[in-house]
């Protein structure tokens, strides 16, 4: 990601509250082949352990994701927050001397590290859990895992895998007009 000094953001608190507001992430990898692949997947922080944390998701087992995923390479996880275009014709300066263009304004969190495959119900069902009370807890009436029949909940685990990336690397980028008056 091109990231002049002005827009970096460098401090992993702030990168990983964006992570945990947006977790629709986009999962880059390479397959086997050597192609690029991007999967857009939910995925759970987990900062817990020390160091910049670790994210956890799933993936149904249909999915090449995980089965087809070229060894030794990084994975990148790219979280997109607010953004939107912005006008020339908000900026004072284009009243002064009329030398200004649109743009549009952004915050993005990229995290890497190596995507490692857990194909084990007994790890998925807490990151499936947790995942789940985290986005329901805004609701009402908060729907759980345990809402549903017991066999049902088993056969659907049995259709997912676990993944988890434990991050490297974090790279933010918060683009809103800092270089601008």
């Amino acid at each position: 990601m091109y990231l002049p000094a002005h827009f970096e953001e460098k401090d992993p608190r702030t990168l990983h509250a964006l992570m945990r507001a947006h977790p629709l992430a986009t999962i880059v990898t390479l397959d086997r082949s050597g192609a690029i692949v991007a999967n857009h997947i939910p995925l759970l922080l987990r900062a817990d352990g020390g160091g910049l944390g670790a994210l956890h998701g799933h993936v149904a087992r249909a999915n090449p994701l995980w089965s087809d995923l070229a060894q030794g390479f990084e994975a990148l996880a790219i979280f997109q927050g607010a953004g939107g275009y912005i006008s020339p014709s908000w900026y004072a300066s284009k009243k002064e001397h009329g030398k200004v263009v649109p743009t549009w304004n952004y915050c993005t969190v990229h995290a890497y590290g190596p995507l490692q495959v857990h194909d084990d119900a007994a790890w998925v069902r807490p990151q499936v859990e947790a995942l789940t009370a985290g986005q329901e807890a805004a609701m009402p009436r908060p729907w759980a895992v345990t809402d549903a029949p017991e066999a049902f909940v088993e056969s659907m685990l049995r259709n997912i895998v676990g993944i988890e990336i434990p991050i490297a690397r974090l790279s933010g980028k918060w683009k809103m007009s800092q270089n601008q008056p």
